[in-house]
């Protein structure tokens, strides 16, 4: 995400490394360069335009600390004006309502009916909702079908009505059939239409204008850039919504529709979506993203979602058996699973300060772990129990049973006791950096 404008960003910004100070000439020559970043990332013109001259004014109204050098200064700058261009603070959806009524609308091809989904999701797990999709796009015959496969993997119930053509009558039961089943949060999911489609924009407003949704949400494909910025302006001069959804932002190199669409349409962005995967939906942090468009990484987020899969009681039983030089293979499988759960490889390495930039060319397949995984699944209960019980006839076995070799076997067993005895130094508060350093050594 973001690759080639975090590049062009960074190159930017050393056109002041070595400056004593920020000056007028240095500021300049750094802004062009910057303002060309953006452009090239298929930001707005206009946008451009305004960012590069309240950071030049910001920027010249300093007064650089002797121990602050002009180049950090600029990347503060540009940082805080970044967040505040894509909205400042995160903005929530509303859920008040009985039931809250939510209505989805977007291009043919945004993503609208997987979202539906993934919000869907989100709601019930994390916001302890009991929310009901409605399956309104009537002219694709398999988004019904899409929208109840997605019911099916999250457990949330899906209305649908056979033969019934109209989607202001099917919106409308919709809700009737929540109350009267006690679902709290209705979410509509409606087909995609074209700005320039004057009777379909015309049902889009009829929907809204029936249910009365207390959240519009429009739904647009972040890789197309610009595109995705003026068609927001059109629905929205027509839908009036309450806030955007960016989809496939993981496939996004350049930003524009990002930095772009809060500028331009005046509505703020709620939630990012990060993979095709039901629990891949981010709630959109401004802030965070300006630290990731800049290289910075992303750790709050990598910790919240590390919070996601923690579950203290077992914590807490882990490191008892780490302190006791007990952890097994079960429990590194445990942990190997728990990290899959997380999300794609790639992207939470890179919400690591400075492994963005590291891995930018390095391929993490999410099925890096998959022949660790083959390997310990052909222990038996024993041997993941007692690894120390492995000996060479037992490794030879392991390798032919997993698919694998006898070097990748000892590879993995000696990775696995590199590893253990570093949580062991980690438990009794020996040196972080000696822990870690033992780590990465065991993964060379």
């Amino acid at each position: 995400m973001f690759e080639n404008l975090s590049e062009r960003l960074e190159r930017s910004f050393k056109i002041l490394k070595g400056q004593g100070r920020i000056t007028e000439i240095n500021v300049a020559e750094t802004l062009k360069d910057i303002r060309r970043a953006l452009l090239d990332a298929d930001v707005n013109y206009k946008t451009a335009k305004t960012f590069t001259e309240t950071v030049k004014e910001k920027a010249l109204g300093q007064n650089v600390l002797t121990a602050v050098k002009p180049q950090q200064m600029m990347v503060k700058i540009v940082h805080d004006e970044l967040a505040q261009l894509m909205g400042g603070t995160s903005t929530d959806i509303n859920l008040k309502g009985n039931p809250a009524v939510i209505l989805i609308a977007g291009l043919q091809g945004s993503g609208k009916t997987t979202f539906s989904g993934k919000l869907a999701n989100l709601i019930k797990s994390k916001r302890g909702k009991h929310p009901v999709l409605v399956a309104g796009d009537v002219y694709r015959p398999a988004a019904i079908n899409q929208l109840q496969v997605l019911g099916e993997q999250i457990g949330v119930p899906v209305y649908t009505e056979e033969g019934n053509t109209d989607p202001v009558k099917i919106a409308k039961a919709g809700i009737k059939e929540a109350k009267a089943k006690g679902h709290d949060v209705v979410i509509i999911d409606t087909a995609g239409r074209l700005a320039i489609d004057e009777e379909m924009m015309n049902e889009i407003s009829a929907i809204k204008e029936a249910v009365k949704p207390h959240e519009t949400l429009f739904v647009v494909d972040a890789m197309t850039g610009q595109d995705a910025v003026n068609t927001a302006k059109e629905f929205n001069d027509r839908l009036d919504f309450d806030g955007v959804v960016l989809t496939k932002l993981d496939g996004d190199t350049r930003g524009g529709a990002a930095i772009s669409i809060r500028s331009v349409v005046d509505k703020p962005i709620k939630f990012v979506g990060m993979g095709e995967k039901m629990d891949a939906l981010d709630v959109f942090h401004p802030s965070r993203m300006a630290d990731r468009i800049l290289g910075m990484g992303d750790i709050v987020s990598l910790v919240e979602k590390a919070q996601e899969q923690y579950d203290a009681e077992e914590a807490r039983k882990l490191q008892k058996k780490i302190a006791k030089n007990q952890f097994n293979f079960d429990d590194f499988l445990g942990q190997i699973r728990q990290i899959k759960k997380m999300g794609n490889l790639k992207d939470l390495a890179a919400m690591i300060p400075g492994m963005g930039k590291m891995l930018k060319n390095v391929d993490i397949d999410d099925d890096a772990f998959k022949g660790v995984e083959a390997i310990i699944s052909s222990m038996t209960p024993q041997e993941r129990q007692n690894p120390s019980i492995i000996n060479g006839s037992r490794r030879k076995r392991i390798a032919a049973g997993s698919g694998t070799s006898i070097q990748e076997v000892n590879r993995l067993i000696k990775q696995f006791e590199d590893t253990r005895k570093a949580m062991r130094m980690m438990t009794q508060g020996k040196n972080l950096s000696k822990m870690m350093n033992s780590f990465m050594m065991g993964r060379r």
